[in-house]
């Protein structure tokens, strides 16, 4: 649990403002639609709820930062479970001003994603790479074979109670030449602390 002095812009950079439950009602999705074997565009509803915790200390590294839990529901399937949910975090080192997600999808994927920032940054960018030891992307054998994220970038942009993310999943195809560029994007908006 984090201490009410530690709820600072300095530890958690602009994380901070993203604390609490967001709704986004126009997110696009952009992927292969197996069932169709071809690409195409999906309308989704989303939900994400950020708490705080910290600081974590690796040795002389702390970090500040928020549990999130995300869930996604096709626009026309809200009353289904969700097609998409994520479980992760999202961290701030202050001394370095790097900034983290590391999240973990149901598929079998893993994200560490990373870039550098101000700790008052309205807007910031985490990349990934597959290999990378640093801000990197772990994979199972399946999709190593058939559909295998090779990067990862997302751009976000916060606002006065909303914020809003667009971003790329670049995937090798085992069924295509060309890489595919699985993106999404939304804006979400607080719904609750």
């Amino acid at each position: 649990m984090t201490a009410p002095e530690d709820l600072t812009v300095e530890n958690f950079g602009p994380l901070l403002s993203m604390v609490g439950t967001w709704e986004g009602h126009k997110g696009m999705d952009f992927s292969y639609h197996n069932e169709e074997e071809e690409t195409g565009q999906t309308s989704y509803f989303e939900r994400v709820t950020f708490s705080t915790f910290g600081p974590v200390d690796n040795g002389n590294q702390h970090l500040y930062g928020l549990d999130y839990r995300m869930a996604a529901w096709r626009s026309d399937e809200l009353d289904q479970d969700p097609f998409h949910t994520e479980v992760g975090y999202w961290l701030y080192d202050p001394a370095e001003k790097q900034i983290m997600r590391c999240f973990m999808v149901p598929r079998g994927t893993v994200v560490i994603a990373g870039g550098t920032c101000e700790p008052d940054a309205t807007s910031f960018t985490m990349t990934a790479e597959l290999g990378s030891t640093n801000y990197g992307i772990l994979e199972n054998k399946y999709l190593s074979q058939n559909a295998s994220t090779v990067e990862y970038k997302v751009d976000i942009t916060l606002g006065e109670g909303e914020w809003s993310y667009a971003e790329d999943s670049v995937l090798k195809m085992a069924i295509q030449e060309d890489l595919l560029h699985h993106t999404d994007a939304n804006t979400l908006t607080k719904v609750s602390d």
